[in-house]
């Protein structure tokens, strides 16, 4: 439009033309640009604002603590380190940053709010002014941790803490949580244990953050955890879409009756026993729903724990449904439900154990069968219950625990927590050839002798190896112990100590069981008033052990119960309509005393004891414990019991008492405490441990004809004796012990020593049932099998002492008093021919033992005597 296009000449200047491009034009306007910016910053003049001071909503109620925006900060910040480029505005349009003095609101639910499709959506700069104003928490914790600009410095330091945290015990100096992430994602799990009290040590604010408000927090470093493990292992993402992120190791442990409104809403650790597990359910996580009418699919929208999502209206035609969940596209998440019962020890006398829900989700599910004892740690949380409200007829919270990590008490000695120094000493002591000789004396060290009970109790710790045919039948490998005695032989100390080194080891007494209770009861559930079955002792011990004390004051039909569990190791139920049958494969380990209190060696074992035989059959080594008088042994016992109660009386009270009490130690008491061969107790249940995981002998080439050859004398000897009648599962018994002696040396095959080990045990607890004349002709022939590997030192000095005794006595004939004597001399040659007797024909290693040189004798090879000083 020519006639529309004219202008003023007042005030034009046509004297000068530009002659500048475009190009030449623009680049000098930036060129100004710069000039005018660089003088800003000199001068601190706020040039680049995008508003006019007065522009700015003058109506906040903090004016006075006024902050510039984050990105503005962040983009005009001079660090010491040299010029920086200013970051463009379109950086991260997804993070826009809180008004000045205003908290954004927080939606709730699952949402975060920062847009989850940005992966740096939580990196931000952040100098040393704007850190200590982070940790100033304005207003409450939990609001404060929901504001965007306190989620990006979470989730920075989180980051920093994953990749560079080392671990002061670590001398190679690797990062602690990059090398877990490795290890997670090689073990194809997807859950990062982080150790709270590294991470208190390293950012204390943000923990203390943690546990008061855990939500908020939890869900920053779940997403940054995501992020890193992502980034580290690009594929990862195909097979997890989430990681979650576990708490290990919160310091502050809550018993279960302790627990009160104060807790609520922050992280807790507690403790118990699983009573109850229910079944495994989906919830709901992104639900979305069908309308009805013109078929459109709405959503998704984030399902919570608390509130059911409900739809208003349909977008696409208004109307107010109804609306189904499509069951295809809503996404779910592994929902179960625990009751965890406070453990036995601590609740305090005459009360009853309380009780409280725990809610396990995603991986969490299945971590706990009942009967276990575990810690937990989690959220304590509330829902609203309808049905508490109708009860007591005003608004009351049931409360629950949503669990973030579980862990097994006994899961200190479980298969993945053996390091590979765990691994490499356990080989090393496999090597040693008298490893299971040393495995017995380490069980209860405590308790002095009873060679024969121990031997009995480690072979039932290892056990033996079970066999499936073809799937179709199935032998046991468990061994069953039965220990017999007069009072006062430490049976029941034997059974306390299998209780806390074995692994699912379960204790019960005669007495206080009944039949259900040993096998499983039916019973109504509470809730959904179903029949439901309880699992008893033999059930929870499954894989494990069960310890029955008072063997003998069971009641007969409660004592047939178990006949099933103790050789199918099955319990068969049809009750209440159900049908079934649960496993109990454990061995059982069971303690009982005589009739009338003590074993009268002159009648038969039948006599003595009030069991049946289709009971003691079931048992593969009976241990006989007689309460013998000997002088000799009943003072070796009186100083060891002694010696122990001096050891673990504990000492003076204050420093200086302490210090003369260790000065006042016995050297020799010391040397005589500590012996070699014991192993730590850490140390035996570890080898156990991997003794029962990784070692699977099988028989190939033991000489299988020596344990027909000895099944068939015994059988002989027991058609006409008065003691245990030996059946086939005798057989069987001694495969098992020959099993489980080779698991003790770490062996995947059964060799000679093994099965002569087994045959003497057996023989030794066939023997031990007879009557007292008959042991004596037993003994006799089958000395050649009972003289195996037996620590012959014991027996040497009890024969030497003997011969001792007998050369006094002739002395006191001949001088008619022995007050003058101050020596006593043996002949060798009386020890060797006493020894021969019991097939023991080199006595050098009896002379260089600690046992010939403790008890005062001296050897003299010149004249081939033996002197022993005699007691004033």
């Amino acid at each position: 439009m020519d006639e529309q296009d004219q202008y003023e000449s007042v005030g034009l200047d046509d004297s000068i033309e530009d002659e500048r491009n475009l190009d030449e034009i623009m680049a000098d306007r930036r060129a100004a640009e710069a000039e005018l910016h660089a003088r800003d910053v000199r001068t601190g003049a706020t040039a680049d604002r995008k508003l006019p001071r007065m522009l700015h909503d003058q109506d906040t109620d903090e004016d006075m603590n006024f902050r510039r925006p984050k990105r503005h900060r962040a983009n005009f910040r001079q660090p010491s380190g040299g010029p920086r480029t200013p970051r463009s505005d379109d950086d991260g349009d997804g993070l826009t940053p809180s008004s000045p003095g205003r908290s954004q609101p927080y939606s709730g639910g699952d949402v975060p709010m920062t847009d989850q499709t940005d992966d740096d959506g939580y990196e931000d700069e952040f100098d040393e002014e704007d850190e200590m104003n982070m940790y100033r928490v304005q207003g409450t914790l939990r609001e404060w941790v929901t504001r965007d600009e306190v989620r990006r410095f979470i989730a920075k330091k989180f980051k920093e803490f994953l990749l560079t945290y080392v671990n002061p015990k670590n001398e190679q100096g690797e990062f602690e949580y990059v090398r877990l992430i490795n290890e997670m994602v090689l073990a194809n799990k997807c859950s990062l244990e982080i150790d709270y009290k590294q991470f208190i040590y390293i950012h204390p604010n943000i923990a203390i953050w943690l546990a008061d408000a855990p939500q908020s927090v939890l869900e920053v470093m779940e997403e940054v955890g995501k992020n890193v493990v992502f980034d580290l292992h690009k594929n990862y993402r195909n097979i997890h879409q989430k990681i979650y992120v576990r708490i290990t190791n919160l310091p502050v442990y809550d018993q279960i009756r302790n627990i009160r409104q104060i807790h609520l809403n922050t992280m807790i650790r507690i403790g118990g026993v699983v009573t109850r597990r229910s079944g495994v359910f989906p919830q709901l996580q992104q639900v979305k729903y069908d309308c009805s009418k013109c078929g459109t699919v709405l959503g998704p929208f984030f399902q919570n724990s608390y509130t059911e999502v409900r739809v208003g209206s349909c977008p696409e035609c208004q109307s107010k449904g109804p609306f189904t969940v499509n069951i295809e596209q809503t996404i779910y998440r592994n929902y179960q439900k625990l009751t965890l019962q406070e453990s036995p020890g601590i609740v305090p006398a005459g009360r009853l154990p309380r009780y409280k829900e725990v809610i396990l989700l995603n991986d969490l599910i299945d971590c706990a069968r009942p009967g276990e004892e575990i810690e937990v740690t989690g959220i304590y949380t509330n829902n609203f219950d309808l049905s508490l409200n109708t009860k007591n007829g005003f608004p009351v919270f049931a409360t629950v625990v949503e669990a973030n990590y579980v862990s097994k008490k006994q899961d200190l000695f479980s298969a993945y927590k053996l390091t590979d120094e765990d691994k490499a000493e356990i080989e090393k002591l496999s090597k040693d050839p008298r490893i299971s000789e040393r495995i017995v004396k380490s069980i209860a060290p405590s308790i002095y002798g009873h060679e024969d009970i121990k031997t009995a109790i480690a072979l039932a710790m290892f056990g033996g190896q079970e066999k499936n045919v073809k799937g179709k039948h199935r032998l046991r490998g468990d061994i069953n112990c039965l220990l017999l005695g007069d009072p006062g032989t430490a049976k029941s100390q034997f059974l306390k100590y299998v209780e806390k080194t074995g692994h699912r080891a379960v204790y019960t007494t005669g007495k206080g069981a009944s039949a259900v209770g040993l096998t499983a009861a039916v019973h109504k559930d509470p809730v959904t008033r179903e029949w439901t079955l309880e699992g008893g002792a033999l059930v929870l011990a499954d894989r494990g052990i069960c310890l029955i004390d008072e063997f003998d004051k069971m009641n007969d039909q409660d004592r047939v119960s178990i006949h099933e569990a103790m050789e199918q190791q099955s319990i068969s139920i049809s009750k209440a309509g159900i049908v079934t049958s649960l496993q109990a494969r454990c061995s059982v380990i069971a303690a009982a005393n005589p009739v009338g209190g003590r074993y009268d060696s002159s009648k038969t074992f039948t006599q003595n004891v009030e069991l049946t035989d289709p009971i003691i059959s079931r048992f593969d080594v009976l241990c006989v414990v007689k309460d013998i008088v000997d002088p000799f042994t009943d003072e070796m016992l009186a100083r060891f019991v002694v010696d122990s109660h001096a050891r673990s009386q504990p000492k003076g009270g204050n420093l200086e008492d302490r210090v003369v009490a260790d000065e006042e130690d016995d050297p020799l008491t010391v040397a005589r405490n500590a012996d070699p061969d014991i192993l730590s107790q850490d140390m035996l249940k570890k080898y156990i441990t991997y003794a029962k995981l990784n070692v699977f002998p099988k028989i190939h080439d033991a000489d299988l004809d020596k344990i027909s050859h000895v099944y068939a004398e015994l059988r002989r000897e027991s058609s006409h004796g008065q003691g245990v009648p030996i059946a086939v599962r005798h057989i069987e018994s001694i495969i098992r012990m020959s099993e489980a002696h080779a698991k003790m040396h770490l062996r995947s095959y059964v060799s000679q020593e093994d099965v002569d080990m087994a045959i003497r045990v057996l023989l030794d607890s066939f023997i031990s049932t007879q009557k007292f004349g008959v042991q004596k002709a037993l003994q006799k022939n089958f000395r050649k099998y009972m003289t195996y590997k037996k620590d012959y030192n014991e027996l040497l000095l009890l024969l030497l002492r003997t011969l001792v005794k007998e050369a006094l006595h002739f002395e006191e004939i001949v001088l008619g008093s022995t007050a003058r004597l101050t020596h006593v001399e043996v002949k060798v040659d009386d020890l060797k021919n006493k020894a021969q007797e019991y097939e023991i024909y080199d006595l050098r290693p009896f002379f260089s033992s600690s046992h010939f040189s403790d008890n005062s004798f001296v050897l003299d090879e010149g004249r081939g005597i033996i002197r022993h000083p005699v007691a004033a």
